[in-house]
């Protein structure tokens, strides 16, 4: 296992991530310690185990037990810093990471620790700064709902982010799982259903579902119009009313609120094929129509 030579300069982090790096050290332990102060306790401890060997008799057992031990903790010190690491970029100079309960940190590393692929590394990472940023915004759930998925479910469930709308909230559409729009990104009805499975979606492949919008009012008109985004592109949709309230069918799956927190951090990207695609769909019996100014996500 590569060693790292050196540590993270404090110096030259913004205030937000190095209290965050304080926060952590509280929580799990000093892990950005010098690196000659740790190499020093490292040949402390090396010592240590020399005395130890020479008071007692130690077995090959024994032996071979302590180095597996030695090495399994280097990786797991190891993954907690590379992830640590990994998070300070994305730290906003606005984050409150002060404000992180103790136990979410000292929870999401015990859950992060085994983690060693660099991919899985850096989603651990977003979450991490995002919880900093916005304190609260991760759940103990979706940490262990995180913990839980392998490497090919992330990226599965990357692609299935691409095809999320803003509908007043993240909302996927998936209106024909069959369709080629959906299946190049490999989102079939087996992976649909895995993604249920395991918590990231509820997936209706029957009735599907439907998103409800409250009608003000002062609005007398038998049509509405309400603005939805694609990664920041914005789009009016024109839908008939119902009393004092409208409705549009927005597919066979919709997030769980796991789902919805990890979304954000996914790493998806547009696809411009499918948005033509809902463009095509909806306009009947809807109306939709792109805008031309963008606006937040």
């Amino acid at each position: 296992m590569a060693e790292s030579t050196s540590l993270i300069n404090l110096g030259e982090l913004s205030k937000p991530a190095t209290t965050l790096i304080e926060k952590i050290s509280d929580a799990v332990g000093g892990i950005f310690r010098p690196y000659q102060t740790r190499r020093m306790a490292e040949a402390e401890a090396d010592a240590a185990i020399t005395k130890a060997q020479g008071e007692i008799q130690i077995t090959a057992l024994q032996q071979r037990a302590l180095h597996r031990f030695l090495v399994e903790e280097g990786q797991k010190q190891e993954n907690i810093e590379n992830i640590a690491r990994k998070a300070l970029p994305f730290v906003s100079e606005e984050a409150t990471p002060e404000n992180v309960e103790n136990d979410w940190i000292a929870n999401f590393f015990d859950k992060s620790r085994l983690i060693s692929d660099e991919e899985m590394q850096t989603l651990w990472a977003k979450v991490l700064a995002g919880e900093a940023n916005k304190p609260g915004s991760y759940s103990k759930r979706t940490l262990n709902l995180l913990a839980s998925m392998d490497k090919g479910d992330a990226e599965l469930f990357k692609r299935f982010c691409s095809y999320i709308w803003h509908i007043g909230r993240l909302v996927p559409l998936i209106l024909e799982e069959d369709h080629s729009v959906y299946k190049k990104a490999g989102i079939t009805f087996e992976s649909l259903q895995h993604l249920d499975s395991i918590g990231l979606i509820h997936f209706d492949p029957m009735a599907g579902f439907a998103q409800t919008f409250r009608i003000k009012p002062e609005v007398t008109t038998d049509k509405v119009d309400f603005t939805i985004a694609y990664y920041g592109k914005p789009h009016k949709v024109t839908l008939p009313r119902s009393g004092d309230q409208t409705q549009i069918a927005i597919g066979k799956a919709t997030l769980t609120t796991p789902g919805i927190q990890l979304a954000i951090v996914a790493g998806s990207i547009p696809d411009e094929e499918f948005r033509a695609f809902i463009l095509e769909r909806w306009k009947e019996p809807y109306s939709i129509v792109p805008m031309s100014i963008e606006v937040q996500n």
